[in-house]
């Protein structure tokens, strides 16, 4: 896979050094001292075009890195979690990368994604600024028999919904999953009737919703803190 652009790539280089297997520059001082001189021979310098041919037209900033293939956890070890959250239908990368990076920061321990073929992780990757490299989503098209064994083993299932309860009163399972769903559908129904309690966001104004992402962060940011 290839991810590019200086702030992912960085990333990637300092927490992911051992699924580095090329780094592509179009300028060699564009990668600092010390890298350069750890990385050595995996360092190779390629023209503009080539470089774009490898973004595919994206804005690579003159560095690409090659990156061996990346495993998602298994079910067993997201069993094992805390904090999960589980994207119902959301398709869109850029959303999909900030609410990881939002995740990752704010101590969600897995990710899952339901409702979808297939996610564009390397695009996710950098949409993220590398966080899915740590947390890396898993492809669920059909979930509702997982969340059926997390809920045997004691898991709450938390719902972001606009006839929900007021968020800001909410307190939370020390084992807890967080459901969004996409901005125009919501949470589908089947998996809306395996949802312990919904809540809202309350406005300050007449306005209909936040976008996803930014409703993610202040649901990621309450569920985190707000633990019974």
């Amino acid at each position: 896979m290839i991810i590019y652009g200086k702030q992912v790539c960085y990333y990637a280089l300092e927490k992911h050094s051992s699924k580095v297997e090329t780094i592509y520059v179009t300028k060699i001082s564009l990668l600092p001292k010390e890298l350069l001189k750890k990385f050595g021979s995996k360092v190779k310098t390629i023209e503009n075009k080539w470089a774009q041919k490898l973004s595919r037209g994206g804005n690579h900033q003159g560095i690409l890195i090659e990156l061996k293939s990346v495993e998602a956890p298994s079910l067993e070890s997201i069993k094992k979690s805390n904090f999960i959250l589980l994207l119902d239908t959301i398709t869109d990368v850029g959303n999909i990368g900030a609410i990881i990076r939002t995740a990752y920061a704010l101590g969600v321990e897995a990710v899952i994604a339901s409702g979808v073929k297939q996610l564009n992780l390397e695009a996710i990757i950098r949409t993220s600024s590398g966080a899915a490299l740590d947390l890396v989503p898993v492809v669920m098209q059909n979930p509702l028999q997982f969340l059926s064994e997390l809920k045997q083993i004691d898991f709450k299932l938390y719902g972001a919904d606009l006839d929900g309860a007021p968020l800001s009163e909410a307190l939370f399972e020390q084992k807890r999953v967080l459901v969004l769903g996409s901005e125009g559908r919501g949470i589908s129904k089947r998996i809306k009737e395996k949802i312990d309690q919904s809540y809202k966001i309350e406005m300050a104004r007449d306005f209909d919703s936040l976008n996803v992402s930014a409703a993610a962060a202040i649901f990621i940011y309450r569920m985190s803190n707000g633990v019974k």
